[in-house]
């Protein structure tokens, strides 16, 4: 049986499998528990009521953390000359066409995020089996296949956060870092919650939203009051 250190055991002092608490209660205990030396990112999960193998109750979306997330996401656009240049002058980190995705073949994803040209797709769609299972592939209902090369790369360097379901019904997403200020991360939170709700597939019955829970990159998981989020 492994040996529970003397900090765990501290730091889940109060906590329960069935203990609930208001988001601005558990924001203020998961800072309290975040201990370590580094800045812990602040993780938020909840689990829905959907089954993401029927088309109509996938979950994904966007939402701009009005705070930040406190990292700054690596980019790569795919995107030829006039728009290549606009890229790099709003701060893609990678630029290219046939070259970068010759890269990605290979297996070099040095980056978080890809934004592409409606005309680069072409290119892009081949790249399916290396992105589609990391979630990578630019979608143009999420705003990552477009002419707007600036307007997206800067939205996703100012902090935007994508969310996807995953095969168990659980989205999962850092919207932020422990030594955030409370105010802060009650606005993130509640920004990444409220963007999820909405996102509601029309597959879904009955309770969507069935758990929130939220953590620090080594602090345990404090489970969130559902009728304290008002939605």
């Amino acid at each position: 049986m492994p040996k529970i250190s003397k900090r765990y055991k501290k730091i889940t002092e109060g906590l329960s499998a069935d203990s609930a608490f208001e988001l601005k209660e558990a924001i203020k205990m998961l800072k309290e528990k975040a201990t370590v030396k580094f800045d812990e990112t602040v993780d938020i999960a909840m689990n829905l009521g959907v089954d993401p193998k029927h088309a109509d109750q996938m979950v994904r979306g966007v939402v701009a953390m009005p705070k930040g997330t406190g990292k700054t996401a690596r980019v790569a656009v795919f995107a030829r000359d006039k728009k290549a240049e606009e890229a790099k002058a709003a701060g893609a980190d990678l630029v290219g066409a046939e070259d970068l995705a010759e890269k990605v073949q290979k297996g070099e994803i040095n980056f978080d995020r890809i934004i592409a040209t409606p005309d680069m797709m072409a290119v892009v769609g081949k790249l399916g089996k290396v992105l589609g299972p990391r979630g990578l592939m630019p979608n143009p209902k999420l705003g990552s296949v477009t002419m707007d090369v600036t307007a997206a790369v800067k939205a996703i360097k100012s902090g935007q956060v994508e969310f996807r379901v995953e095969k168990a019904g659980i989205i999962h997403a850092g919207i932020g870092k422990a030594s955030f200020k409370e105010e802060d991360l009650f606005e993130n939170l509640s920004a990444f919650i409220n963007s999820v709700s909405k996102a509601r597939p029309t597959g879904a019955k009955g309770q969507f939203i069935k758990k929130v829970s939220i953590s620090s990159s080594m602090g345990p998981a404090i489970k969130v009051d559902l009728n304290s989020l008002g939605i």
